[in-house]
């Protein structure tokens, strides 16, 4: 058997700011705007490199979901955006906007930052170390 995750749903308030955010903050590539009709939207943004699981950006329609934007790790580092180089990549984040929470520090496991995304979501910045 061969399996692999392929999107992780992040909810959204807007296509077009979320699309803008990753695009240009995180320098993503939108890999799919697909229209479904009645306002959906098939949007898929990738990080820049090898391919591996994507975001699927899904605009958040009922009050549940609105709820949702921002906290779906419960305030809890839930993605985490590896890099090849963490020392060049975090001063370039940083200079694009990108809010870190902390300041870089290194742990047994590489070199990690915390960071939000446009609606709050915390991230890590990781460069592993030994993968």
């Amino acid at each position: 058997m061969n399996q692999r995750l392929a999107h992780v749903t992040l909810l959204v308030r807007n296509y077009d700011e979320a699309i803008a955010f990753y695009t240009t903050v995180l320098g993503f590539r939108l890999t799919s705007d697909l229209d479904m009709g009645d306002g959906k939207r098939w949007v898929v943004v990738a990080p820049p490199g090898a391919a591996g699981c994507s975001l699927l950006l899904a605009e958040a329609k009922t009050d549940e979901e609105k709820q949702g934007v921002g906290r779906q790790g419960a305030g809890r580092i839930w993605l985490f955006l590896h890099t090849d180089d963490f020392w060049r990549d975090h001063p370039v984040l940083q200079s694009r906007g990108l809010r870190f929470l902390e300041i870089p520090r290194s742990e047994v496991y590489g070199h990690v930052a915390v960071f939000e995304d446009l609606y709050g979501n915390k991230w890590d910045l990781l460069e592993p170390l030994g993968d």
